[in-house]
Parts: C-alpha cells; sequence; structure tokens
C-alpha cells in the first residue's frame, strides 16, 4: 500500500503501509505541513475502515512537520483511542523528538527508538 501527496516541486510526502505483528506500520517520508498533512490525514483515517487500529507511525524519514502534522497525530490518536486502538511513534530524527518534548506530546504518544523496539513490545 502506497500513497503519496505533494506538497510543491521541493517538498513531496510518500507514506508506506505495511504490517509487522499487532502494528500496521505506516512510513512516511518527506515534509508534513499545511499542504501535506491532508493526506496523511485521510490516509490515517482511512486506516481503522480497513481494520487497522494499532498504528505506529514511523517518522524517520519525515525531514520537516508544523502545527498542522501535530493536530493531524492528535486528532488521529483520539479517533484511535475511541476504538479501543493505539497511535505510536518512532520519531528518529532529532527535530521530531524534539517537537514532541517541546509540545509535550511525548507524554502523549507511546514513543520507540525504532520500528523492531515497536514490534517487540507491541499491544496485546
Amino acid at each position: 500500500m502506497e500513497t503519496s501527496g505533494r506538497s510543491d516541486s521541493e517538498g513531496a510526502l510518500s507514506m508506506m503501509a505495511t504490517p509487522r505483528g499487532a502494528w500496521l506500520v505506516l512510513t512516511v517520508a518527506g515534509e508534513i505541513d499545511a499542504a501535506t498533512a491532508p493526506a496523511l490525514r485521510q490516509r490515517l483515517i482511512d486506516l481503522p475502515a480497513e481494520g487497522h487500529t494499532d498504528v505506529l507511525l514511523d517518522l524517520t524519514g519525515v525531514t520537516f512537520l508544523d502545527s498542522t502534522a501535530l493536530g493531524v497525530l492528535v486528532g488521529t490518536y483520539k479517533r484511535l483511542a475511541a476504538l479501543h486502538g493505539t497511535l505510536a511513534i518512532v520519531p528518529g530524527t532529532t527535530m521530531t523528538k524534539r517537537l514532541l518534548k517541546l509540545t509535550a506530546l511525548e507524554r502523549v504518544f507511546p514513543l520507540y527508538a525504532s520500528v523492531d523496539d515497536a514490534v517487540a513490545q507491541a499491544p496485546s
């Protein structure tokens, strides 16, 4: 499953969904901003309808995210929690880790160092 969106000639967003253990891993690469966030939001909205309520968002390939991206993450967290699911994140870059810490979202989302770590500690 691959989907992509384009923000402009310099910033693109790509997404690839892969089942790994109890998780559906959505690997995202590129920039998540006001132009590309709607594509990510829609993909994350579609996952529960496809039977996936435990989602691991792998952001290791993300080069930029803004407040629109954070809104998508929080909205997804709430939707999945209402379905007794989980949104967990592999932040990857120092920038993403710092942003989650500054916004206190590191206390909201389960964070993992890698996809392999998350798979080893998957929800039951």
